[in-house]
C-alpha cells in the first residue's frame, strides 16, 4: 500500500558518532508502519520534528518518531508533502498542485498542525 520512499535503510556510522549523523530517521504511525525519510528533510520540513531530533528528546537519540495518533495513509501524505515542501522550496513561480484525496483531508489537516508543516 504505501510506496512513496518506504523502501530506504537507515545509515548510521559504527564508529559511534553523534546520532545528527544519521542520514534517515524512521517515522512510526498508529498502525505501527514504518517509513524513512532522510532526517535534513524532516529537520526542514517540520517544526516539530525539527524540536524532536534537535532537542533534548528520546526521538534525537532513537532517530524514531513515533506518531500514535497519524495514520499510516496520512504520515505518508506527510512525508510527501515535505518532500514537495523541500523541492519546491525556492521557486519562484507557480507551484504544482499537491493533491490530496477529500477522505483524508481533514486527517490531514490535523497532522499538519501539530507537525507544523
Amino acid at each position: 500500500i504505501y510506496t512513496y520512499i518506504l523502501v530506504a535503510k537507515m545509515i548510521k556510522d559504527e564508529g559511534g558518532s553523534s546520532n545528527e549523523d544519521c542520514v534517515y530517521v524512521k517515522l512510526v504511525s498508529a498502525e505501527g508502519y514504518e517509513m524513512f525519510v532522510q532526517r535534513d528533510i524532516a529537520i526542514a520540513g517540520s517544526t516539530t520534528m525539527k524540536a524532536m531530533l534537535e532537542g533534548q528528546f528520546r526521538e534525537s537519540e532513537d532517530n524514531v518518531i513515533r506518531f500514535p495518533d497519524i495514520s499510516g495513509i496520512v504520515l505518508e501524505k506527510v512525508v510527501q508533502y515535505l518532500h514537495y515542501k523541500v523541492k519546491h522550496s525556492k521557486s519562484s513561480g507557480r507551484l504544482p498542485e499537491f493533491p490530496i484525496q477529500p477522505e483524508i483531508a481533514l486527517e490531514l489537516c490535523v497532522a499538519a498542525n501539530y507537525l507544523q508543516c
